[in-house]
């Protein structure tokens, strides 16, 4: 009877490896010397079969075609492979690393964060498991996998690389993981992208990357610094002589209020509440002038 293939979280390699990468932001964030740096270098390098799986995720992840066909005999390629790694191998690895995580971090919160392109990840894990074992999994599920994938390399995605990602991009096309992983490229990166950030942009950074897992305390504080902000724009108004700008303004002012609804809180809010700081530091430069 074939099996229900069951997607698992704490053994994905691609989530395993965007957690360690989090963690390493928000440890940086927080000018800790991250622990994560040398767990990514031991379990996630060219020599590991974890490194190894982790490049093939990557290509699904990255990729993008204009047709369905080339789409999938870059899905056969990858998994050929994967096959060609060792299961027991890697069954070895990924157990050290879930338990070195365990040692090193508080499981619930280090494992609770949301992650972009879950779904991708899910079905690009269980189309390895199906693809590399013996076993007989749904054909359907793997067809539903595989279809997923598919769907995911030919959307039509405009990635933009700005200035300060060049340097990044480079040694992405570089041979060892290593060089991507250092933590000194890491820390340069993050300040020359958020150099000119003010201090109450750089906390609403570290309270999105903290307590990315929860959510009801990044409500919170989202819901508190949008009254904050609210309060901050309307002493403005009476400083303010024409009258369209003074218009425009309290047309910001009113839809501060659909910043922090819904039940969690997404990117495009954080990035709304980050040019509403910009919005206070223009004012704050105007007035005094």
């Amino acid at each position: 009877m074939a099996r229900q293939v069951k997607h698992s979280k704490i053994k994905n390699t691609g989530i395993l490896f965007e957690l360690l990468t989090r963690q390493i932001t928000a440890d940086i964030l927080n000018d800790k010397t991250s622990k994560s740096v040398g767990i990514l270098k031991k379990y996630f390098n060219e020599k590991t079969q974890l490194g190894k799986e982790k490049q093939l995720y990557e290509v699904l992840v990255s990729q993008n075609y204009s047709s369905e066909t080339k789409a999938n005999y870059l899905i056969d390629a990858v998994v050929g492979n994967r096959k060609k790694l060792s299961n027991a191998k890697l069954k070895r690895e990924k157990y050290n690393l879930i338990k070195e995580i365990r040692d090193t971090y508080k499981v619930d919160d280090f494992f609770s964060a949301r992650i972009p392109n879950y779904k991708l990840h899910a079905s690009i894990y269980r189309l390895f498991l199906t693809e590399s074992h013996p076993t007989v999994f749904n054909p359907a599920a793997k067809i539903d996998d595989r279809y997923t994938i598919v769907e995911h390399l030919t959307s039509k995605v405009v990635k933009r690389v700005d200035s300060s990602d060049k340097k990044i991009a480079q040694f992405r096309k570089q041979d060892k993981d290593l060089r991507l992983l250092s933590y000194e490229i890491l820390v340069e990166r993050f300040n020359t992208k958020y150099s000119n950030l003010s201090a109450a942009q750089r906390n609403l950074l570290k309270e999105y990357i903290n307590n990315v897992s929860n959510t009801n305390s990044l409500k919170e504080f989202v819901e508190s610094e949008s009254t904050k902000i609210k309060k901050q724009l309307k002493s403005f108004l009476p400083k303010i002589k024409n009258k369209i700008t003074k218009i425009k303004l309290q047309e910001a002012i009113n839809q501060l209020d659909s910043v922090h609804k819904g039940r969690l809180v997404k990117d495009k809010q954080v990035v709304s509440l980050m040019r509403y700081y910009e919005l206070i530091k223009e004012l704050n430069h105007v007035c005094k002038t």
